[in-house]
């Protein structure tokens, strides 16, 4: 039998934990160049570009995901990783992947880009589009 009733959503966000907001907000804001805002519930809210927004929310026994959280698009992936490193942010390396000197992933069937972390081990995808 179907549903009846209309189910209706306002809008759609992610969130992922981090173990203090302080430093998570001074990395997405003075690093990354996001708008980091605190939400009324004392969350941050990281507003992408595009329009979407993720919450980031402390969590004492923070354990780092072992895949990406965030993904962020850039025009040109040399640049990005050039403006990050610049910044202290190095680029992950993983095995399989056929990443470059610098980090950069080409080819292999995925976008061209790269992960970096963020100072709680989060996964940050850095893909060229």
């Amino acid at each position: 039998m179907a549903p009846t009733t209309n189910l209706t959503y306002r809008r759609g966000f992610s969130g992922f934990a981090v173990p203090d907001l302080g430093v998570a907000r001074s990395f997405y804001q003075d690093v990354l160049g996001l708008t980091v805002e605190e939400n009324s519930m004392g969350f941050l809210q990281l507003s992408l570009p595009g329009g979407s927004e993720v919450l980031v929310y402390a969590k004492e026994d923070h354990q780092p995901a072992v895949f990406t959280v965030l993904n962020l698009s850039v025009p040109d992936i040399s640049e990005a990783v050039d403006a990050l490193a610049e910044r202290g942010v190095e680029m992950l390396r993983y095995d399989g992947f056929g990443q470059d000197e610098r980090g950069i992933a080409r080819g292999e069937g995925m976008p061209t880009g790269g992960w970096i972390a963020d100072p709680a081990g989060n996964i940050i995808a850095v893909m060229e589009e």
